[in-house]
């Protein structure tokens, strides 16, 4: 009995993985932006289209992926942001949650009519082929390794949110921007880094998705409203009950 638990919780803990993550960036954004940011799943799915072209097009592997994709798309919430949702930033939520589900839908179907709905495989990395015993099951080391680098992210950029001057920061702006602004702090281009940042987190997970499942324009639908449910009971904005929830749900999920 004691081996089907474990082997059920560590089948959780990838689900979870991937939750923890996606919910991570947008209780970022929700947090200073108070924008429930439709365009995530959009984001998640244009993170592991672009590993896959670069491994198509430019010969780029896993590696390379994992670092320029976040990057990337990070680059471009940067410019959604400056360019759209910023002139919304004084208006009602809801126009920005309106804007950011008509990107998602934008984004999807530009997808769609460029690579069809099927899906593209995405190989493993040669580093992580094959599988280890650990006594109660054999787990691939690819999946392992999903589940360690979700772990150390989400606890990197917790212990940076809770921790540091730069977390102080963040938090003073979603509280009082106004008062931040007067002791010389660029609210804007804080806010901007947060949206971009919010944005390479889901690229990441996209990166990190695209061996395990097929590169495929609609992969974001499949996962965003659990992760809007997610965000919504560990508290919107909290970073900690974001992380904790993804991962608590994951781990439901493989035991049910």
């Amino acid at each position: 009995m004691s081996s089907v638990v474990l082997s059920q919780l560590l089948l959780g803990l990838i689900n979870g993985s991937f939750y923890a993550l996606l919910s991570l960036g947008l209780a970022l954004i929700f947090g200073l932006m108070k924008i429930v940011n439709f365009a995530h799943g959009a984001l998640y799915m244009l993170g592991a289209l672009l590993a896959w072209l670069m491994l198509e097009k430019l010969g780029l592997g896993y590696g390379w992926a994992l670092l320029l994709s976040p990057l990337v798309i990070g680059g471009l919430s940067a410019l959604v942001e400056i360019g759209l949702i910023r002139r919304l930033r004084h208006l009602d939520p809801l126009y920005g949650l309106l804007l950011t589900f008509g990107l998602a839908l934008l984004i999807q179907a530009l997808a769609v009519m460029k690579y069809g709905t099927s899906g593209q495989p995405y190989p493993v990395p040669k580093f992580l082929v094959g599988a280890d015993n650990l006594g109660f099951m054999i787990l691939p080391r690819y999946r392992m390794w999903v589940i360690t680098a979700s772990i150390v992210v989400c606890l990197a950029v917790w212990a940076v949110i809770e921790k540091t001057r730069l977390g102080s920061t963040l938090r003073a702006a979603a509280e009082n921007p106004r008062l931040l602004e007067a002791f010389g702090v660029s609210v804007p281009r804080l806010v901007t880094a947060t949206y971009a940042f919010g944005g390479a987190l889901a690229a990441f997970a996209g990166v990190l998705a695209a061996p395990m499942q097929q590169v495929r324009p609609l992969m974001g639908v499949d996962i965003i409203i659990v992760v809007f449910a997610v965000v919504t009971v560990g508290g919107l904005g909290s970073i900690g009950g974001s992380i904790i929830t993804g991962f608590a749900l994951g781990i439901a999920e493989g035991f049910t």
